[in-house]
């Protein structure tokens, strides 16, 4: 059996659906990926961590694990410590709403800095302490061991770092985050990071580093699909992912030719979750009117609508997150009380598909089907060797049970799933699910009717693409058939895996 490439290159395709990668290889459209599954596995039903938005997603990739553990809840929380909201860019309008420096300062810096974990690893801190060549293009989560101080390179790259972004990160090796930071020169204009511009970056930096043989890992970042989604929805996929495809051959090229290149380079491509059209807008905030709501401008106080000018503490945040939210109790003396009657607002909402709360030790999980409670442990096994004790109506889920095994299609991996997000220490007291076709309004009164959104834990917008070659065989993953369910939090075992260091295998 011949020897796998020594240095591997993960791609995140941003929201890239199975279906319409398939459709892009048949018309002949992405001939990079075509080659990637030819010669290796893949997987069209790789589960998203749920709520499935990119930053829970990106952190799961990257560390391995689901949010209980990586910290990081949605695209838009509520943090309890500083009285505020937190919010990664649900739209240009909803940072405005929370002020777009600090929107950027949590996005850029915090996120890494502060909120993700620190218990955990990412896969450049894991691989940087082993001494491996580690790089990485602009992607949410870049946490690495290498300090980094913000670029210079361009007039505008030494505008916006003299007067917003000033400080030193840490990172991998070598690190390319839009045109605020460049390990080196390399004459590639990121833009800023605008959304279109930010694969030709990738493409640009990746191939400087190809070229000039200066990583053994690299994360190349393809994040331009799922803007391009967003707004002319899923089924239009087949154009943007023939330009991330694109920026794939690149990679090929700088390294002599696919065959070159895929004999000196494993490749994992994946997507971090897919989407789902969208013809219906949730306005939850309608639901709460009776509530005195923490506002975008509020620290710890003002009523809902006020701007944060009122003088009445917040009963309750809100945050939606596209396909997803999180209701907050914000008076502990008052949380049971508070949540009771929120699970009472919420539950004729139109749209709303699945309500997720804990309840003392056991979590539940209700929609119009009926209620299931369940906690860890005990006979009922699923797909990926998790058991646990169930209780109520499997209905909810349209979830069966067969010789002893918890099947479930329609929301895949849905225990762990809503588990992991419902502990997860950033988390709201109450997480809730859009039914197909519908998205939560955000803050910024966005939303992407007639376009595609994701977040749910629905299969619709929830099941990521995954797909690999040279690598995989420490692990005895040669086949589709080597697990059950795959998970993102696959990812990070296969690349660590990659380089001879031990990682657990994600079954939680």
């Amino acid at each position: 059996m011949p020897s796998e490439p020594s240095k591997l290159v993960l791609v995140v395709v941003d929201a890239m659906k199975q279906s319409m990668l398939e459709r892009a290889i048949a018309a002949g459209r992405a001939p990079a990926m075509a080659l990637v599954r030819e010669r290796g596995v893949y997987v069209d039903d790789c589960v998203a961590a749920f709520p499935s938005v990119t930053p829970v997603c990106a952190a799961t990739i990257t560390t391995g694990v689901g949010p209980d553990e990586h910290g990081i809840p949605s695209m838009n929380w509520y943090h309890r410590d500083e009285s505020r909201y937190v919010e990664y860019g649900s739209s240009f309008s909803a940072s405005r709403q929370f002020g777009v420096l600090r929107s950027l300062t949590d996005t850029v810096y915090r996120m890494n800095s502060e909120h993700l974990s620190h218990d955990v690893e990412t896969v450049f801190e894991s691989l940087d302490d082993a001494e491996v060549r580690t790089a990485g293009t602009t992607y949410l989560i870049y946490r690495g061991r290498h300090e980094h101080e913000v670029a210079q390179e361009s007039a505008l790259a030494r505008i916006i770092t003299s007067t917003l972004f000033r400080r030193t990160i840490l990172g991998p090796k070598e690190l390319f985050y839009a045109d605020l930071y460049a390990s080196r020169k390399t004459g590639c204009k990121g833009q800023l990071g605008l959304p279109g511009a930010r694969d030709q970056h990738t493409g640009c930096v990746g191939s400087y580093l190809v070229e000039h043989d200066l990583f053994d890992f690299m994360l190349y970042s393809l994040p331009d699909n799922d803007a391009w989604s967003h707004r002319n929805g899923p089924h239009a996929q087949v154009t943007s992912l023939a330009a991330a495809d694109r920026q794939l051959e690149r990679l090929f090229h700088a390294g002599g030719g696919a065959d070159q290149f895929l004999s000196e380079h494993a490749v994992v491509v994946c997507s971090d979750h897919s989407q789902a059209p969208v013809e219906e807008r949730i306005r939850l905030d309608l639901a709460f009117a009776d509530f005195s709501v923490a506002t975008p401008g509020a620290r710890g106080t003002g009523g809902a609508g006020d701007g944060g000018a009122g003088i009445e503490s917040p009963e309750v945040a809100l945050s939606p997150a596209q396909r997803s939210a999180m209701i907050y109790a914000l008076d502990p003396d008052r949380r049971e009380q508070l949540v009771r009657r929120s699970l009472d607002a919420v539950a004729e909402v139109e749209g709303i598909d699945l309500t997720m709360w804990l309840d003392g030790a056991e979590a539940v999980i209700r929609g119009h089907r009926g209620e299931l409670r369940f906690t860890p442990g005990g006979e009922l096994e699923d797909l990926r060797g998790q058991r646990w004790s169930i209780e109520g109506d499997l209905g909810v889920l349209r979830a069966e049970i067969q010789d002893g095994r918890l099947l479930c299609t329609e929301y895949p991996d849905p225990l762990t799933r809503v588990w992991s997000a419902l502990r997860c220490p950033n988390a709201g007291d109450i997480l809730l699910s859009a039914a197909p076709g519908y998205e939560f309004v955000d803050w910024g009164g966005s939303a992407h009717v007639g376009g595609g959104s994701h977040g749910s834990l629905h299969r619709s917008d929830s099941l990521a693409t995954l797909l690999w070659c040279g690598t995989g065989s420490a692990l005895g993953w040669d086949s589709r058939a080597a697990r059950e369910q795959w998970s993102l939090r696959d990812i990070a075992p296969l690349v660590r895996s990659h380089f001879g260091l031990g990682s657990r295998l994600p079954s939680d």
